[in-house]
């Protein structure tokens, strides 16, 4: 038996305070081993297994739903504030990756939606697209990378599309394929054109067999190549391929001819050429619909699927599969550069939010190695939502 030895001015310490001290005690150790247990890889797994079982998305994360409710008043609990929570596919997460840095260039003139953009040297080409939803531009803006400046607009041809082009170039020529005429959900046109960079003169090129909005569009082989986009509806994705010879602007033949049909149709994808390889990124399946019956074609939205597919042709002729794009990526087709033997894609869409299906903006910067064919995360910002017209 132990003794106790008790000082000239302790004092005995009472029941109450015993108790609380044991109290705390207790809760202190069971803090220590909750840490260790939930910190444990079997209890990191056994949550991930409840928690993919339980979401109705893959890959999901869980956010909190900040801000009261429609109706409900501050400060006020409600049910809702017991399960505060709400479920987003893995899609709308931010990407660790590098930061780069950004240079802020000079405002364009007018704002632009679907148009289209090509670079040739140190000047950059931009086409038509939506000023608004009821109003579309007709003409081309320069921007000079050297001086940072903006001039030199000329008109597009009455007949050429507004928005959805196929596009491509050569170097001085640039090759103008079908696309949408018109604004809100109006019909394509099949007419083709072919601006001479040097002189800003147009010329007519042989129609396409069947009006597309965005197909995939590319120089390859000494052929003007144009692939999938959305059929005459806007909406059906098509698979159809054809080219056309031409040389220095000017066609070879009087009509396109049938190539192999791509993998799977669609539209605003990107579509590269090198190595004397033909690759197409990315794209959709779906789009938005002219409402039926309406006198000035008002568009009306439609279910949409993004999709990650790459697809390469070569030597054989025959598409082959290639590893997917770490997200699914949209309107892409004016969104990439060849930089040091690899393709990089800026931004582009994705899939739609999935409570407000607002469109989701990508923040991402993807890089395609060509030298392993493999495709990387190069750099990520935040990932906007936006409400846009088509």
């Amino acid at each position: 038996m132990g003794r106790s030895f008790v000082g000239k001015n302790s004092t005995t310490p009472s029941p109450a305070r015993v108790v609380l001290s044991i109290f705390v005690m207790i809760l202190g150790f069971a803090l220590v081993a909750d840490f260790f247990w939930a910190s444990s890889s079997k209890f990191t797994s056994s949550y991930l297994n409840i928690a993919s079982n339980w979401s109705p998305y893959h890959n999901s994360i869980i956010l909190p739903n900040n801000g009261p409710q429609k109706g409900e008043n501050i400060g006020v609990k409600t049910k809702k504030d017991v399960v505060p929570k709400r479920i987003l596919p893995a899609t709308f997460q931010d990407l660790p990756a590098p930061e780069l840095k950004w240079e802020k260039m000079k405002a364009a003139p007018v704002p632009r939606l679907d148009g289209a953009a090509i670079q040739i040297k140190n000047l950059l080409y931009v086409f038509a697209g939506y000023g608004s939803i009821d109003y579309v531009h007709s003409h081309v803006d320069i921007y000079n990378f050297t001086d940072n400046t903006w001039g030199g607009r000329f008109d597009m041809p009455r007949e050429m599309a507004h928005s959805h082009l196929g596009m491509v170039t050569d170097g001085r020529y640039i090759y103008v394929v079908t696309g949408q005429y018109g604004p809100q959900c109006r019909g394509p046109t099949a007419h083709t054109f072919v601006l001479d960079t040097e002189t800003k003169k147009w010329q007519d090129l042989p129609p396409l067999p069947v009006p597309r909005y965005a197909p995939a569009t590319q120089l390859w082989r000494g052929r003007l190549h144009v692939m999938g986009g959305s059929g005459e509806n806007r909406y059906t994705p098509e698979v159809d391929h054809w080219s056309l010879a031409v040389k220095d602007g000017k066609p070879l033949e009087k009509e396109w001819r049938t190539e192999i049909p791509i993998p799977r149709g669609g539209p605003h994808r990107a579509c590269v050429v090198v190595d004397d390889r033909l690759l197409v990124i990315g794209g959709q399946e779906g789009d938005f619909m002219a409402k039926p019956g309406s006198p000035i074609f008002k568009c009306s939205r439609r279910n949409e699927v993004v999709y990650d597919d790459v697809y390469m042709l070569d030597d054989e002729m025959k598409w082959k599969v290639l590893p997917s794009m770490p997200k699914p990526d949209s309107h892409i087709e004016f969104a990439w550069v060849l930089v040091n033997n690899s393709i990089v894609i800026v931004g582009g869409t994705t899939e739609k939010h999935p409570t407000t299906k607002k469109m989701v903006l990508v923040g991402e910067i993807f890089q395609f190695n060509l030298n392993t064919l493999r495709l990387m995360l190069h750099n990520c910002f935040q990932v906007a939502v936006l409400n846009a017209m088509p």
